[in-house]
């Protein structure tokens, strides 16, 4: 194989990983739907009312739809990206996202999650941790999340601007638990 190939080649089937299925959103439900698109890329997802993280894809729940709300994701090592954000529109009951050593994650990925309406109803926690390609722009974006409580920032070196970044984002949320762990 020739050097570089490699990751071409994975950086495409993440890209198929992520491609939304607006189909199967409309014959599963949003929930169930999203499930799968996390599990396929490597992230966990924990419903409502149960205390286990689910991370085997072929023992995911079954049920009547809207039976298995997702109330918490940990995309942890995963390869969730830009393009499978879509899914998450749907989710009515997301509390608590942690998005941990993620190299696909860039600002417009946080952007487009405080854009989520239902997300800035339901999320109150949200955790980003060694996240390379996370900047101030990305954390600013993050001031539509109305309802968040809680937000752990860790190991984000792209963060420059962090007194300004930090200072904005309080007054835009002034409930807002802010804990830092950065350089």
């Amino acid at each position: 194989l020739p050097p570089g190939s490699c990751r071409a080649f994975w950086g495409w089937l993440n890209a198929v990983f992520n491609k939304v299925d607006e189909e199967r959103i409309r014959a599963v439900g949003p929930d169930r739907a999203a499930s799968e698109w996390l599990l396929r890329c490597g992230a966990l997802v924990r419903y409502r009312g149960s205390p286990r993280w689910q991370r085997d894809y072929n023992g995911l729940p079954t049920g009547p739809l809207g039976k298995h709300s997702i109330e918490a994701i940990d995309a942890t090592d995963s390869c969730i990206m830009y393009r499978g954000f879509d899914y998450l529109e749907g989710l009515e009951h997301v509390r608590d996202i942690k998005l941990e050593k993620c190299m696909y994650i860039q600002d417009e990925c946080l952007q487009r999650l405080s854009e989520t309406s239902n997300l800035q109803k339901s999320l109150q926690q949200l955790k980003i941790i060694s996240c390379g390609n996370v900047t101030d722009k990305g954390i600013l974006a993050l001031h539509k999340l109305r309802n968040l409580e809680y937000l752990y920032l860790s190991d984000l070196p792209g963060i420059k601007e962090k007194e300004t970044t930090f200072r904005v984002l309080q007054q835009a949320l002034p409930k807002l638990e802010l804990e830092l762990d950065l350089e």
